[in-house]
């Protein structure tokens, strides 16, 4: 079924490329069907790329859905064009009165800082505090995820002593949960971080339940208020070529870097990377959609609460 976006959107030519059904919002208001209403806090530096791949995995839905970008008022992004920020964004302020059947929030560029020294920490709690009654379910990624387990559970973050980087193998620890239908008992996940969440540390909290983990990447998947919020560690939602820009972008830079793990045949960055995680990144996002938003969230979205 087609996703609603809006018009113009660089990522409509990329997905219909694809043969990804979407629709602009001129045709959709033609269709009388009640859309998910979903709404994406984009922390990514790169914007644009981050809303064709979550548009991508976001496309196998039973339903229309509509989408809102919501960015952090007064960052401007040095990576995406000041119009394309004007055209398709909007500041907290704007959508804040509005309720939404399922929010995302990306990860960002700032996870070896204290949350405390985060420049917008301040309207990212405002944020935070406002999912919790204006949304049906939450979808937090990367930094995104150690944010919010810091903010609603006190859950600290740890530096590594060496980035975690590549694509890591995982396994259940809940496999009956309805977010891992279909999944196979190990499925991959691309990581690409300076930190970590810790085990021992989220196991304290009695809400939060460990359902993924990675001999090598550590805490995976974490859930609360049944599934109300989902947080995940790495980046399924990355394309094929997401770590090798990552890697020659740094190595440009001549900053450390080691080459990705489990990415390129014969780890050799000439090779087109292999993806092993497709099949497990679509369905991570089409069963959150059905199971913990479209199925949970009420026809009328004022009831919310």
């Amino acid at each position: 079924m087609p996703l609603n976006i809006p018009d113009k959107l660089p990522a409509i030519k990329i997905l219909r490329e694809e043969n990804i059904f979407v629709m602009n919002q001129s045709h959709a208001q033609h269709q009388d069907i009640r859309p998910l209403k979903i709404i994406i806090l984009n922390l990514m530096p790169l914007k644009i790329s981050t809303e064709t791949d979550l548009l991508r995995l976001l496309s196998n839905s039973p339903l229309q859905i509509e989408i809102d970008f919501l960015k952090i008022k007064g960052h401007t992004p040095k990576n995406t064009p000041s119009d394309h920020m004007e055209a398709f964004y909007r500041n907290f302020e704007e959508l804040n009165n509005k309720k939404y059947d399922g929010m995302i929030i990306t990860g960002a560029p700032v996870e070896q800082l204290e949350f405390e020294e985060v420049t917008y920490w301040d309207e990212m709690k405002q944020i935070l505090d406002w999912a919790e009654h204006h949304v049906t379910s939450t979808l937090f990624i990367c930094w995104a995820a150690q944010a919010a387990l810091f903010h609603y559970y006190g859950v600290p973050k740890y530096p590594l002593e060496k980035k975690i980087f590549g694509v890591f193998e995982h396994k259940l620890t809940h496999p009956k949960l309805p977010i891992f239908r279909g999944f196979d008992d190990i499925f991959y996940v691309p990581h690409s971080r300076h930190t970590e969440v810790r085990e021992a540390d989220i196991k304290k909290v009695k809400e939060l339940k460990i359902v993924a983990t990675s001999k090598n990447a550590g805490v995976s998947i974490v859930k609360a208020k049944n599934g109300r919020q989902l947080f995940v560690t790495g980046h399924s939602e990355y394309s094929r070529h997401t770590l090798d820009g990552e890697f020659k972008r740094d190595k440009a830079k001549n900053l450390p870097i080691d080459i990705p793990i489990n990415y390129y045949p014969g780890d050799n960055p000439v090779n087109q990377p292999v993806m092993r995680w497709k099949s497990a990144a679509n369905l991570l996002f089409s069963n959150w959609l059905n199971y913990y938003v479209y199925q949970e969230t009420p026809y009328d979205l004022a009831k919310i609460s």
